[in-house]
């Protein structure tokens, strides 16, 4: 296990708001940035669009993360072949992934649900390390909130899985 490098990743997925309530369906992007701790520094980035087998994208959806409908039909892959390309682009066993949030285990539900084997073995959420640091015992902070808070500007849209991984990877490295 390379405890190195740090592959920070988000999940942008079908999404619906109904009466002010929101609900989440398959993954349609999976942005990742890897850090090297001894470097100091992002190392790698990419960003890959998943076509969604049963969702489609809404409106309130396209209006939130900039992804169309046409944008997945044009460069999205199934998901079988975004996780090969992670494994090959990224590794596996080999590396330590982190989130804002348990991304890793919703990735690994939907991977389950489609039989293909989930690429994360080794997961941080931090969130839950930057609530332990901060002794954030009853409160709840969002990945924006918390960057800005640790003096670090947020850079781009956000819900954007490209962007958001590299704004997390910029935490990641004051954390970490």
């Amino acid at each position: 296990m390379n405890c190195n490098r740090v592959v920070c990743f988000d999940l942008e997925m079908c999404c619906w708001n109904k009466n002010g309530v929101g609900t989440t369906g398959e993954i349609i992007e999976i942005g990742l940035a890897e850090i090297a701790l001894d470097e100091g520094k992002i190392v790698k980035r990419a960003q890959y669009y998943v076509k969604p087998e049963q969702d489609e994208v809404s409106l309130f959806c396209a209006e939130l993360t900039g992804i169309t409908p046409r944008k997945l039909e044009k460069q999205g892959r199934p998901l079988a072949q975004v996780v090969q390309s992670m494994i090959k682009n990224f590794g596996s066993t080999n590396k330590v992934y982190a989130a804002w949030g348990r991304d890793d285990l919703i990735l690994k539900q939907e991977c389950e649900a489609k039989g293909i084997e989930p690429p994360i073995h080794e997961f941080i959420n931090l969130a839950t390390l930057y609530r332990i640091q901060h002794r954030m015992k009853e409160r709840r902070i969002g990945h924006k909130e918390a960057q800005e808070s640790a003096g670090i500007e947020w850079e781009g849209r956000q819900h954007s899985g490209y962007v958001d991984s590299y704004n997390l990877a910029r935490l990641a490295l004051s954390m970490l």
